[in-house]
């Protein structure tokens, strides 16, 4: 992954990626903590027939995420253009919704992608309660994603541990992005 230096750094906006049951939310919830920077839950701005969808067992189309992403993307975009640093959480499985998400911010736009084995993500899904992704859903959701390509700034930061070692972890390596 592509490293920032010191006279091209710019605030970062940092995207917590990954399938449903990956530790999104709280990771990104660690981090900000830590960083004491905005945080947002990109599930928080899924438009309710996209929840509605989910939460009766269908996978969404592309044509359902476009509106999703672009509110995601907005959001990046008022913290990017603020100078302001931020975490937001979105699934950004495809290379085309993660081009989506960063549109004119490509130097801004950090991913830190949340990857586990099929077995420790369903292990999690089955855990949770009152979440509008089922987890029949993984299937389609690991069928769909695409890695962080060599390109795209961010990184891969395994599941297996807690997740505070979890965000300990990606904060060792983010430091190229977010030291001053």
């Amino acid at each position: 992954m592509a490293a920032a230096t010191a006279d091209t750094r710019v605030t970062p906006v940092l995207v917590v990626m990954g399938v449903s049951g990956s530790g999104k939310s709280t990771v990104a919830a660690l981090l900000a903590g830590h960083l004491g920077w905005d945080l947002q839950e990109g599930d928080d701005l899924h438009p309710q027939a996209n929840i509605a969808k989910m939460a009766a067992g269908e996978p969404l189309t592309d044509e359902d995420r476009w509106p999703w992403l672009d509110r995601v993307a907005g959001w990046i975009a008022a913290h990017a253009e603020a100078g302001r640093p931020g975490i937001i959480t979105c699934s950004a499985l495809k290379r085309s919704y993660r081009d989506r998400l960063r549109g004119g911010y490509q130097d801004s736009v950090v991913f830190v992608h949340l990857a586990g084995t099929r077995r420790q993500l369903a292990e999690r899904l089955g855990a949770r309660l009152d979440h509008f992704m089922p987890p029949a859903l993984l299937q389609s959701q690991l069928g769909t994603l695409e890695e962080l390509g060599p390109e795209e700034q961010g990184v891969v930061v395994n599941i297996g541990a807690g997740p505070t070692q979890v965000a300990e972890e990606a904060l060792e390596r983010l430091l190229p992005w977010i030291a001053r």
